[in-house]
Formats: C-alpha cells, structure tokens, sequence
C-alpha cells in the first residue's frame, strides 16, 4: 500500500480510538469531579464551540502553510487538552482549555484533521476511488471509536471494581487522550509532500476564508450541514451514554459494549454507502439512507424494554452513517483542489458550529420527566430528517464529475476573472437545480 495512504489512517485510527474512549467518560468524568448537568452542558458545549473556531483557522490556511503542520499542531492541541482536563477540576480553566484545545464529547471528528485529511488522500488518491477510500476511511475511524469506547469502558469497570474513586478511574482515559495526541503528532510528521496542495500559494485567498470560485456552494452545503449537526448534537455519544445510565442504569462497562457495537456497525455501513453511490449518485444516497435512520432515532425513547432500546439503536447506526464518506467525496468532488482543505474545513466547522449549542440544551432534558429523559432523541431526529429534505431539494441536480457523463460546464464567481476548464460541476443556480 502507498506509505502516506498508511500513515494517514493510522493517524486516523489512533485518533478516533482516543476520541471514542473520551467520549465515554467525559460526561461521568465531570459529573465526578463535582459538576452540576448545567455546568456540564455548558462545558460540552464550549469545548465544540472551540473545535469549531480551532478548525476553521487551521484548515483556512491548511493548503498554503501546509497540510502537514496542520495535522501536527492539531494534535497538540489534543495533548493540550487531555494534560489540563486531567489536571484540574477548576470549572474557569476547563471552560478555557475547552475553548483552545481539541476534545471530542461526540466520540466524531472534531479539530483540524478531517477536513486536512480529505484534502491529502485525494491528492494521492484517483477521483474514480475516492468514495471507495473514503468510505474504508470512514470504517477504520469507525472502529478505532468503538474499540476505544470498549477499551475504556472495561478499562473504567475494572477499576471501579477494584475499588479506585470514580474520577481516578475516569481520569486514567483522560491521560491516554493526551498520549494519543503525542502518538498522531509523531505519525503525521512522517507523511510526505505529496499530500500538499499542488496550486501554488495564493495569499489574497486567506480573505476569503481559503476559497475563489466555491464561495456560493460552499455557503450553502455549509448552511445544511450546519442544520444536521445541531440536530446530531442532541445525541452525542456522551449524551447518549448519560441518557442509558440515567433512564436505565447502565455502567460504562456496558455502555463501551453497546458504543463498540454501533462504531462497528456504522463503519461497516460505509462499504454499502460506496456501493450504492457508485449506483444511485452521492445525494441519493446520503438522503436516502439518512431519513430512515432518523426515524428509528425517534422511535429510541419510546421502546420499552433497555434491549429493546439497544437494539433499535444498533440498527439505527447500521444505516446512520452511510451519509458520512458520500458527504465528504461530494464536498471534495464540487470545489477546485486548491479549495479542498478550505472546503471540508469550512463545511466540518460548520457542522461543529451547528451541534455546539445542542448539548447545553440535551443535558437537561436528559434528567426531565419527557419521555423519561428521551426528548433529545425527537428532536435530533425531527432536524435531521428536515435537512434531509433540504439537501435534495437544492443538491439532487448538481453532480460531481464521476456522475455526469456530458461536458461540464464551468462557471466563476464575480471576482475570479475567467477561467480555465475545469473538473468541478457548475454551482446550483437559485432553486437548487443547475439547468440539466
């Protein structure tokens, strides 16, 4: 295999295995350490919101100061925040660590590295294989985040069991965050230059957050990614984990069990995705299996049994992130390759800006008498099937260049000037149908 096609999924893995044992016990975490369901709301929702303004500096300037670096400083920021989380329980130095560095309450990407990664792997990567890759990217992410939820989840029970405080427990995952954080530095500092942009280095393009001729389609696919986000923000995998030991009293030694099953079954349902896409078309196919999950999102707080509960929501990860790499080769396929890096970031700050605000306000509703704490599930599910629909009405004409078999036509933004032909479909014109 191609050295820095390795190198990228091992930076991949390592991170979202770290990032799937945090999300487990970052919740319990804070409970324990003294935090009241507010403060911890409060917090979940600063570390997102700094995720979100982190991201969007790093993965703006990515293409011209270097994708690279931009991976390395990311993982700093990820040590950063593991050494402080594990160091103080002051509620003033989290809300600022929570800002600054990079954590993820979500068990999903957060920093920098996503929107970087997507850019390298298509610089090395052909346009025919890029969903292909992306969803095999997706499936390792997939399961590093649920072996690491396993792996914390019986790291903690075991010694809860042994008798250690619950916070020196939780504490202990902390400390691996940071670990992992010094791991993926090291591994993204032995990826070559292929991964750089090969447009040279335009720096009147920095005002215009890393974009020329994608400002407009970005703007919107930014906009409706923003929407499904704040509706997934309700049932971040911390949420989820305090909504099951909550409603039904699970421990995390289950709850990493139940998060292992769903990371896998997720991953595993990228593979489909490539599939169905290469049949259907990248839209089709994120629309088209991302409503029937949504529904059986809803239908979670209504079953009555803890099993049944667990199983409607295993079933729903088996077909909830088909979305996730026709998402990213769509975003990827519609701007220039000197706007990758700018595009992704932009469009995952937006989804990180999006689900910021969601846990402050799915926190409380866990401990509501609603639908015994389920009421975030309703509502995540109810925004996202609304993104649904507005994802098809203004994207199901504009297809990439594998999808179209005539000539491309090729359209400029006011302030680019002409230019040359290019392999990325025209913009949507208003209506969301571009005259095909």
């Amino acid at each position: 295999m191609d050295r820095d096609l390795v190198l990228l999924f091992a930076t991949r893995t390592l991170r979202m295995a770290a990032y799937g044992g945090l999300a487990v016990v970052l919740a319990l975490y804070l409970a324990a350490i003294g935090l009241d369901p507010t403060s911890v709301g409060l917090l979940l929702t600063a570390t997102l919101a700094g995720d979100a303004i982190v991201s969007l500096w790093l993965a703006i300037h990515a293409d011209r100061d270097g994708r690279r670096r931009t991976l390395m400083v990311g993982a700093l920021l990820m040590v950063l925040g593991g050494v402080v989380f594990a160091l103080t329980d002051q509620f003033a130095i989290l809300i600022a660590a929570a800002v600054v560095a990079v954590l993820s309450p979500s068990g999903n990407e957060v920093g920098p590295f996503l929107s970087v990664e997507q850019a390298a792997l298509s610089e090395i990567v052909p346009s025919a294989r890029r969903t292909t890759i992306l969803a095999w990217y997706q499936l390792v992410g997939s399961l590093a985040t649920a072996a690491g939820s396993l792996i914390a989840g019986l790291v903690v029970q075991v010694l809860l069991d042994g008798g250690a405080e619950p916070a020196v427990a939780y504490r202990t995952v902390i400390v691996a965050y940071a670990v992992a954080g010094i791991g993926i530095g090291l591994l993204a500092s032995r990826v070559s230059n292929r991964v750089e942009s090969p447009a040279p280095a335009d720096p009147s393009i920095a005002r215009r957050f890393g974009l020329h001729r994608s400002q407009r389609v970005v703007a919107k696919l930014s906009a409706l990614f923003a929407l499904d986000a704040f509706g997934g923000g309700f049932v971040i995998q911390t949420v989820v984990a305090l909504w099951f030991a909550t409603r039904w009293g699970l421990e995390p030694g289950a709850l990493g069990a139940i998060f292992f099953g769903a990371n896998a079954l997720a991953g595993l349902s990228g593979l489909v995705a490539a599939r169905l896409a290469a049949r259907f078309g990248l839209i089709a196919t994120m629309v088209g299996t991302h409503i029937p999950s949504n529904v059986l999102l809803i239908l979670v707080p209504f079953m009555p049994t803890v099993e049944l509960a667990v199983g409607l929501l295993l079933v729903r990860f088996s077909i909830s992130q088909m979305d996730v790499p026709t998402r990213q080769s769509y975003t990827i396929s519609v701007v220039d390759p000197d706007e990758r890096s700018a595009a992704a970031g932009l469009t995952g700050v937006a989804r990180s800006a999006g689900a910021a605000i969601s846990p402050l306000l799915a926190t409380p509703l866990v401990a509501a008498p609603i639908l015994s704490g389920g009421l975030p599930f309703v509502i995540s599910g109810t925004l996202k099937i609304a993104y649904d629909l507005l994802l098809w009405r203004e994207f199901r004409s504009v297809r990439p260049p594998e999808e179209s078999a005539a000539p491309i036509e090729r359209v400029s933004s006011p302030d680019s000037g002409p230019s040359p032909d290019s392999d990325r479909p025209a913009e949507p014109a208003e209506g969301g149908s571009t005259g095909r």
